[in-house]
């Protein structure tokens, strides 16, 4: 049993972002674990979350909607990167909340030349930066990519259209989001991961390729896939595709194409091996039209 657990059998956490993939599975974590939840959200009509948990209503960069009732007694807080997190942070702090998850991102930890001015480091890096300047109370979760990035090709595997991708030989770790809300709940839960930067991937670094059969494997049927140039890729998908995000993918890629992704799975917070792609794609088979 963790420290806060110890000193309080029902801690308070408020949950940011509770509506999303990783939230949602935090929320239920946090609850099978005890601890009461209070979920911010601007709708809390749409929230459709269980009825355990206090839906408050709360907008991240309004300070205007940030009340008493949205900090009162949370213990922890779990901060998802939206732009603008400061005004919530400042009003957080202000209200004495002690401890804070990040979830952030391992391109902020710039270990490759691809990572410093990317996107991703860019904008996580400022998030990080607006809660340790605030507050010595944090942790900060590193995810590597998710497996949930694969529901960009959902059209065409339910379409059966063929997948058009460039580097099939190129090798990522995807993470599942409920790896990450687990490890998260952990931290909040915990004292013993204060001050820490945590990065996790997903257990196994597969083709891009070997990505794809896996979800057919799942779905029961093949999937075609065809191997474009990056040129290629470019020229199909820049009108849907910003172009700093267009880089940062390409150079991401690319750069696994010889260097593989380095595994690092979560259990170093949960304690449990990482799930699978498998377990991912038979998760959200019926994403993909099963």
């Amino acid at each position: 049993m963790s420290s806060t657990e110890t000193r309080n059998s029902r801690p308070t956490v408020l949950v940011t972002g509770a509506t999303g993939a990783v939230g949602r599975h935090l929320v239920t974590t946090l609850l099978a674990r005890g601890a009461t939840v209070r979920a911010l959200t601007r709708k809390p009509e749409d929230a459709n979350l269980p009825a355990a948990v206090e839906v408050v209503a709360g907008d991240l960069t309004d300070a205007g909607t940030l009340g008493a009732q949205v900090f009162d007694g949370v213990d922890a807080v779990f901060v998802f990167p939206t732009r603008g997190i400061e005004v919530f942070l400042d009003a957080a702090v202000a209200a004495g909340v002690g401890r804070f998850t990040v979830l952030s991102s391992l391109a902020a930890a710039m270990e490759f030349p691809r990572d410093r001015g990317s996107a991703s480091q860019l904008h996580h890096s400022a998030i990080e930066a607006a809660v340790t300047d605030r507050t010595g109370g944090w942790t900060i979760l590193r995810p590597g990519t998710f497996a949930n990035n694969l529901l960009e090709w959902r059209w065409q595997i339910s379409s059966g259209a063929p997948i058009r991708a460039p580097y099939l030989g190129s090798a990522q770790a995807p993470i599942h989001e409920f790896d990450v809300a687990e490890a998260a709940a952990e931290t909040l839960l915990s004292d013993d991961y204060s001050g820490q930067i945590i990065p996790i991937t997903g257990p196994q670094a597969l083709t891009r390729a070997e990505q794809v059969a896996t979800l057919a494997a799942a779905l029961g049927r093949e999937i075609p896939l065809i191997e474009i140039t990056a040129d290629e890729f470019r020229a199909e998908t820049s009108q849907f595709i910003p172009e700093p995000i267009m880089k940062m993918l390409l150079d991401y890629w690319s750069d696994t194409l010889t260097t593989p992704d380095r595994v690092r799975p979560a259990t170093v917070v949960t304690g449990k091996p990482g799930r699978p792609l498998s377990e991912w794609a038979a998760d959200h088979r019926a994403d993909f039209g099963a």
